[in-house]
């Protein structure tokens, strides 16, 4: 679990600093809030690399608790070392396919006219609203390749959840029920947020790319999640609290 973790926070500060420095630049200077073509074009590859692999990572996690919960005996047999990195390098392998695919269709698309994006950061629907070339080779890559990658870890994560829940259900006890039911909703929030979002985003209808709206559906996957992510899979963890009160103490002590 701490493994996944560890390779989980790292993620998210790569995956968030993609993004929000650069908003916060715009946010405080109009000066800032200009990005070059291949600046442009570097921060989306980054921003698909992690986010598709913050997708699959997730839903590695999800399995990695299926496997504790539903089989807890045969765990450390399932979830061998050798295994969790495979789990984590292919994370990676996913989303940097994933990323190279969408960032070339994109980028050898014709731009004409306006060079302003209507978005704040360089992502894909916006940057197709600015070409002048037929977008529907685009637009059936991001159905395919984006379906595979969101679509498919959402599954994953969705059946390991529901294994666990039904096992849950079948715990004899009140306050195991009530524990396990505690720290599973939490999970489900992130999760329901994190793919909610990002399925509405990709998958949803066009009507939603008016001004502001977009931009308010990506901050719940680019701001709102990453940021709820350490409380739910840190703080709410006993052994994560304890060491962090620890610490706190023998600072207060120096």
């Amino acid at each position: 679990m701490y493994f996944f973790l560890a390779n989980f926070s790292l993620l998210e500060i790569l995956y968030v600093s993609c993004t929000v420095p650069k908003m916060l630049s715009s946010l405080l200077s109009d000066c800032s809030k200009v990005i070059s073509f291949s600046g442009c074009a570097m921060q989306m590859y980054c921003f698909l690399l992690f986010g598709g692999t913050e997708c699959y990572m997730l839903a590695a996690m999800a399995y990695d608790r299926y496997n504790a919960i539903c089989h807890p005996l045969l765990y450390t047999l399932i979830m061998r070392e050798i295994v969790c990195i495979r789990h984590i390098v292919g994370s990676y392998v996913i989303g940097a396919a994933n990323a190279l695919i969408h960032t070339v269709f994109t980028f050898s698309l014709p731009f004409c006219g306006s060079n302003k994006i209507d978005h704040f950061f360089c992502d894909i629907p916006p940057m197709l609203e600015l070409s002048c070339k037929d977008i529907w080779v685009n637009e059936l890559v991001v159905f395919i390749v984006s379906g595979c990658v969101i679509i498919g870890s959402f599954v994953v994560t969705m059946i390991s959840y529901i294994e666990i829940i039904s096992k849950i259900l079948k715990l004899r006890s009140a306050l195991g029920k009530k524990k396990s039911f505690a720290t599973c909703s939490s999970h489900l929030i992130v999760v329901t947020i994190f793919y909610g979002s990002g399925i509405f985003m990709y998958f949803g209808p066009k009507s939603i790319y008016r001004i502001g709206q977009k931009s308010l559906v990506s901050l719940m996957y680019t701001v709102i999640a990453p940021l709820l992510n350490p409380f739910i899979y840190s703080l709410r963890n006993k052994d994560v609290k304890s060491n962090m009160k620890n610490m706190f103490l023998q600072l207060l002590q120096i």
